[in-house]
């Protein structure tokens, strides 16, 4: 009997758009003599629908969109628990969820809850991984080298805006970066070479999270790198994206057309080993499994900066992440997807084996 593999993709999330590409490379890489398909559409408020039946040899974008047929999120979720997650068999599920209510740890207590093995990150590393403010304490604590920092709360910007100002000034200094604490894909990021538009900045930040954090802004490469395992992970040849932005946003990273990978980067053998050992090191720290995307600044003295772990990086076929592996190991993009599928058997085993009772 095959495998029953459910795709949860689109999300009560600002990369609502991010997902829905993610799922649709997958969807079209998987092998279906092995898995049978269930895809579960959520949308924007957070309904869970299921598609009617696809055609991969047609298949589009925009059939993925499916019409909820339930009012209210916890009424859908109910009833693909009873038609969808009730059917008989080994069943695993492929959460693509980037962002808020699917890449901070809600999806996977749920899948905890239901005891079904799923890819990817746990509840508390998916969580710690989307806080940047969180994930730099840890980085911080495991003695990790990364930029400079400074990390608010939505009321403490609203009591005292005078002084996270001028803290960020003298801290940080000019140019630095406001970032949403919780969120991907460079939204809601601004670079910020004054006072005017650090506060710009902040209040676009605030649109998205209720709290935030400045970085100082390092000159320099941005080195990427593919992590995957769970107790001994493996990480790839570093990768870089070519481009001329000063700042790389989200139009920069999804719109551009002229971007290209360099895959390996170009750096010498002891650079290339020594950022390898770093992102495994930043992956543990913050107990990731099944997957991640480690990335670094590398400045102009050779000085190297964690700069954050992407829980559920881009997936599509000009997405990084994949391609860093294919140019790693030659491991292809459909053989990567069941190898992250292994490892969440292998992880939710591990799981049973745990006593609730003495």
């Amino acid at each position: 009997m095959k495998t029953k593999l459910y795709v949860l993709y689109g999300g009560k999330s600002v990369e609502h758009e991010v997902s829905l590409k993610t799922a649709y490379t997958v969807m079209l890489s998987i092998d279906e003599s092995k898995y049978d398909l269930f895809p579960i559409y959520i949308t924007r408020e957070g309904i869970w629908s299921t598609p009617d039946k696809l055609s991969r040899s047609k298949l589009e974008l925009s059939d993925l969109i499916a019409v909820p047929r339930h009012a209210e999120a916890a009424e859908s979720i109910g009833q693909s628990l009873i038609s969808q997650f009730a059917l008989p068999g080994r069943k695993v599920v492929l959460p693509l969820l980037h962002g808020s209510n699917g890449e901070d740890g809600t999806i996977q207590g749920m899948m905890e809850l239901l005891n079904i093995p799923y890819v990817g990150n746990g509840v508390l590393s998916s969580a710690v991984t989307l806080d940047k403010a969180i994930s730099k304490q840890l980085l911080a604590q495991a003695g990790i080298n990364q930029a400079k920092y400074l990390a608010y709360r939505y009321d403490q910007w609203a009591e005292d805006r005078a002084f996270i100002l001028e803290e960020a000034e003298m801290k940080l200094g000019y140019p630095c970066y406001v970032k949403p604490a919780s969120l991907g894909s460079s939204i809601g990021i601004s670079r910020c070479s004054d006072k005017q538009q650090l506060t710009a900045g902040i209040a676009e930040a605030f649109k998205y999270d209720s709290k935030l954090v400045l970085e100082s802004e390092v000159l320099g490469r941005e080195i990427q790198v593919a992590v995957m395992g769970n107790e001994k992970p493996l990480a790839s040849l570093p990768g870089e994206f070519i481009h001329k932005h000063l700042f790389f946003d989200f139009e920069s990273k999804y719109m551009d057309k002229h971007l290209t990978m360099s895959i390996p980067a170009q750096l010498s053998e002891e650079l290339t080993g020594r950022i390898r050992k770093i992102a495994i090191q930043a992956y543990q720290v913050h107990g990731c499994s099944g997957l991640a995307r480690v990335d670094c600044f590398l400045d102009h003295e050779g000085h190297l900066y964690v700069n954050e772990i992407n829980a559920l990086p881009g997936f599509t076929n000009y997405s990084m992440y994949p391609v860093m592996w294919e140019r790693t190991d030659g491991t292809l993009y459909s053989e990567l997807v069941e190898k992250l599928i292994d490892y969440a058997f292998t992880r939710h085993a591990e799981k049973q084996t745990i006593h609730y009772t003495r």
